[in-house]
């Protein structure tokens, strides 16, 4: 490995509709359960869903946010809040995750949830909310990579 290069973790791609059980279990989509059998981090993300890090990543995430500088309000702000909601989960042998009722609760999830692989994590979105939010920014990301990706798309 290059000097300074820092490993790559798996990338999660494409959309998957598991269903929460009654105890709040999910599956996992099986393309990724070998790369999160050793345990993952499920935890509050943006427009209300849930991300799940592979462990590895949540650790090199907790290393970054510990050298970000503490006097900034919004990153104090985004720790607490990102940190006292993960839950550490380790899936069963039919690769299901329990998804704790405080993060079920913060992303509405009910039944009908939707997956999908957002490069270095999962979101679990409620299947309905990834919906609406889908129809919202179809557009506007065909309209918008170069503006946001300026040099790499």
């Amino acid at each position: 490995m290059l000097h300074g290069a820092r490993e790559v973790g798996p990338m999660f791609l494409g959309t998957h509709s598991p269903r929460l059980d009654e105890k709040g279990r999910l599956f996992l989509p099986a393309k990724y359960r070998e790369e999160l059998s050793g345990g993952l981090v499920i935890t509050k993300g943006q427009e209300r869903c849930l991300y799940v890090f592979p462990m590895a990543e949540f650790q090199r995430i907790t290393e970054a946010l510990r050298t970000a500088p503490v006097t900034a309000k919004a990153v104090r702000d985004y720790s607490r809040v990102f940190f006292a909601s993960a839950s550490d989960e380790v899936p069963d042998k039919q690769g299901r995750i329990t998804i704790p009722a405080a993060l079920r609760n913060y992303a509405a999830l009910t039944r009908d949830c939707t997956v999908i692989g957002a490069n270095t994590r999962l979101e679990i979105w409620d299947s309905q909310a990834w919906e609406t939010y889908l129809e919202q920014q179809e557009q506007e990301f065909s309209d918008l990579s170069e503006e946001v990706l300026p040099g790499i798309l």
